[in-house]
């Protein structure tokens, strides 16, 4: 009984750490080569709720300066990007996307009756349910069950974590999260955990579960491994996590995999302290790993079928607070990054300062209306299937 417990704590360790994984990811075998045009998706979280105030400034208003007297980015210091519209001096890159007419900026996005618990409204936005309802898969996840429901070889979303998102989780079907293909590949082939799997006999359902979870990494951890060494990217990231995050993604998208959706996180944005130093460091890995990713695609020629999209759970309220930060908020504003954009730049109106909910920005734009734009006309999805209701589809895609 006590080697059956060990045995249990070691492969449920194994499975926390990395190895959520879709009943679809099996050893394939020669896999097909990506098709022309094959699109992919990068989210990229930020998490903690980032302050879209001081991120897409509205250089010229003068309520923005009245509320923020101490934390303002002045019109000086902002990366302008129009005459009325600045971005955080940490993000002078996003000025090249922006000139190049690669960079889409979406404002209000938000939804009705808004939460600002970090963890609700973070459910919110990666299941996609309203802010009254509670659903256990995620908007990613529901793509899987949908996409790769009697596919032979299915698509698949790898998340850049060692714990994977409630976004990625279906009822079926689930994206892999691993750090590091290397990594993952090391691991799942330790002689212990191969034994281990051979020597295991049907017995508890909770045990059987753990076991069968290990036994689909065993074969697909060399197959991700592989792919990743196919094409490794030849271009200088930043080493720091992201940077080491977007070059394992772009190994990946150059390769032969057939990946869709990529998933990675940077954070914390939770600025209710010292606000400008905190998304000055953030926004300074975020600049430098995405010049580097957009250049890295760009000459490998797949900049035209990536999609890099940015959120985060909430934005921050408008009147700065007395500790040189910002305290949860509501309506943000996303970025959109790609060569494959149909409208690009400043896509919408900036926030109205002059019409706030109790100090808060109203949103004008339901998320939902963002993911089903992507995944109807970037990913050829049935949006209304997977998201449970139709919505309205934007014009940047």
């Amino acid at each position: 009984m006590l080697i059956k417990r060990r045995h249990f704590l070691q492969v449920g360790s194994l499975a926390t750490a990395s190895l959520m994984l879709p009943k679809f990811l099996k050893a394939f075998e020669k896999p097909a080569m990506v098709p022309a045009g094959n699109k992919v998706v990068v989210v990229v979280q930020f998490s903690g709720g980032n302050d879209g105030l001081n991120t897409v400034i509205p250089i010229t208003n003068d309520m923005y300066y009245r509320e923020r007297p101490k934390l303002g980015i002045t019109k000086t210091n902002a990366v302008q990007l129009t005459d009325e519209v600045g971005l955080n001096p940490a993000l002078a890159g996003f000025k090249e996307l922006f000139n190049d007419g690669s960079l889409g900026i979406l404002n209000n996005v938000g939804y009705p009756n808004p939460d600002r618990s970090h963890f609700r409204s973070m459910d919110i936005w990666q299941t996609a349910s309203n802010s009254n309802e509670y659903v256990s898969t995620g908007w990613i996840g529901r793509y899987l069950d949908a996409q790769c429901k009697g596919c032979d070889k299915p698509t698949q979303a790898l998340e850049i974590d060692d714990i994977l998102s409630l976004a990625l989780k279906g009822n079926n079907t689930n994206g892999l999260a691993f750090k590091d293909p290397r990594r993952l590949y090391s691991t799942s082939n330790e002689k212990y955990f191969k034994d281990l799997s051979a020597d295991h006999h049907t017995g508890e359902e909770t045990v059987d579960y753990l076991y069968k979870t290990m036994s689909e990494t065993l074969s697909s951890a060399d197959y991700i491994f592989q792919q990743s060494k196919v094409h490794p990217t030849a271009e200088t990231y930043p080493d720091t996590a992201l940077g080491k995050d977007l070059k394992t993604i772009a190994s990946l998208i150059m390769s032969d995999i057939n990946t869709k959706v990529y998933y990675v996180s940077l954070g914390s944005f939770d600025t209710h302290v010292n606000q400008e130093n905190q998304q000055k460091r953030l926004f300074t890995e975020l600049n430098d790993a995405v010049k580097a990713f957009t250049s890295d695609l760009k000459k490998n020629n797949r900049f035209e079928d990536v999609l890099m999209m940015t959120f985060s759970e909430f934005g921050r309220r408008v009147t700065q607070n007395a500790s040189g930060g910002t305290d949860h908020g509501t309506a943000n504003n996303m970025f959109f990054i790609s060569g494959g954009l149909k409208q690009k730049g400043i896509l919408n109106a900036m926030p109205d300062l002059a019409d706030l909910n109790e100090g808060d920005l109203k949103h004008t734009v339901d998320f939902k209306n963002v993911y089903a734009t992507v995944l109807n006309k970037w990913l050829g999805a049935d949006d209304s299937l997977i998201l449970g209701t139709k919505n309205r589809y934007l014009d940047f895609l």
